[in-house]
């Protein structure tokens, strides 16, 4: 998306610790944490079959959703869920069983791509009861705690404000790493000068610590951790705790990054693969009308990444920095496509969809989370 969305026809769809070393960073390796009650965690401590696993079959768990876009995983095997335009949060049980925990305050709509976006459980939600949101405020995006105590919602803390928001180019994906920091993905906010300025908040990927401050090791001092992104909204660990992002190109690629401290990943000077001299180019790129992609997860062998406008699922086997051949899976038969990621104790994954957003075009209530099993 550059300033304005990406329209598309829609089809049918059928029935290292938290001490972590400055060398660890700069490699992009993070070790597993020792918390639980975050599936980031547990998803990168060597869980792989040991096999080349696929997608074998995809069931729906869920509907009457309306544009879910958030999904973090609780002890439980549960998760939250938030609805970017209702400001809602919810659990939803592996059996589908829906029920809505709360709402958010102080969450507005862009009428856009802003609003209630990521969510991320507590790697010690057993003990501490905390939930943290990014949404789009009155004034910036902001990344906020909450308490949720299994029952209700409650609380309301602001961990870090002044992010340039605007109508796109918003970002908004949060995830604790296995280092057991917390991750958020940023957009340029429609500027892609944002992007390449170390001062701004804007365009990048911050760590920080669980109070919102720059994390140990950050590469220049702030909550800055990587720069040079456009609309990043993926965000994933693979089992030996690399982090991956995938990202919105303009008008030319999408991005498969593998993401290493202090490392510039080149927009706006770079779309793509390009030559210019200290920008890393992506693992893998595609041509937006394939991908338009939000969301990324890592599961036995491989990262699934889900597209919007190219409306299906992507497998993209991985082998040590290198991401081998795409192949896709339910192209245009599910819409677009917004949250994947691993499901606990399962060679499964969650998949969700965004029919009824501003490009879907899809009434209120017609998205759904979907299983899909891998063997």
């Amino acid at each position: 998306m550059a300033s304005h969305p990406r329209i598309t026809a829609r089809r049918v769809p059928p029935a290292l610790t938290a001490a972590a070393t400055a060398v660890a960073l700069a490699a992009g390796l993070l070790g597993a944490a020792a918390g639980t009650g975050n599936a980031t965690a547990r998803s990168v401590s060597g869980t792989d079959s040991g096999i080349d696993s696929v997608p074998t079959g995809i069931r729906t768990v869920s509907s009457g959703w309306t544009v879910p876009w958030g999904l973090s995983w609780l002890p439980d095997g549960s998760a939250l869920l938030t609805e970017r335009d209702s400001f809602k949060l919810f659990k939803l049980t592996q059996s589908g069983t829906r029920t809505q925990v709360g709402t958010v305050p102080n969450v507005v709509t862009t009428n856009g791509e802003g609003g209630l976006l990521g969510v991320a459980v507590s790697p010690n939600w057993r003990t501490d009861h905390y939930v943290y949101l990014m949404h789009s405020a009155a004034s910036d995006n902001r990344i906020v705690r909450m308490t949720y105590d299994g029952s209700s919602l409650s609380g309301y803390k602001v961990l870090v404000t002044g992010i340039a928001k605007n109508k796109y180019h918003n970002g908004g994906r949060i995830k604790f790493g296995p280092d057991g920091y917390l991750y958020a993905t940023t957009g340029d906010a429609q500027n892609g000068d944002r992007a390449q300025d170390k001062n701004s908040l804007n365009g990048k990927i911050l760590r920080m610590t669980a109070d919102g401050k720059p994390a140990p090791g950050n590469p220049f001092g702030t909550l800055v951790f990587s720069l040079g992104h456009r609309n990043p909204q993926g965000l994933t660990w693979d089992a030996q705790g690399r982090l991956w992002e995938a990202e919105f190109g303009n008008s030319k690629y999408d991005e498969l990054n593998l993401i290493e401290s202090g490392k510039n990943y080149g927009w706006p000077i770079c779309e793509g693969t390009c030559s210019s001299s200290g920008m890393t180019n992506p693992k893998r790129q595609w041509t937006v009308s394939e991908a338009s992609p939000s969301a990324v997860a890592y599961a036995d062998g491989a990262l699934y990444l889900a597209a919007l406008r190219g409306e299906r699922l992507w497998r993209i086997p991985v082998s040590g920095t290198s991401a081998g051949t795409p192949v896709a899976h339910y192209t245009s038969q599910y819409g677009r496509l917004r949250t994947v990621e691993k499901v606990p104790g399962k060679n499964a994954l969650w998949l969700s969809t965004t029919n009824a957003d501003n490009n879907g075009g899809e009434p209120d209530g017609a998205d759904k989370v979907f299983q899909v099993d891998l063997g």
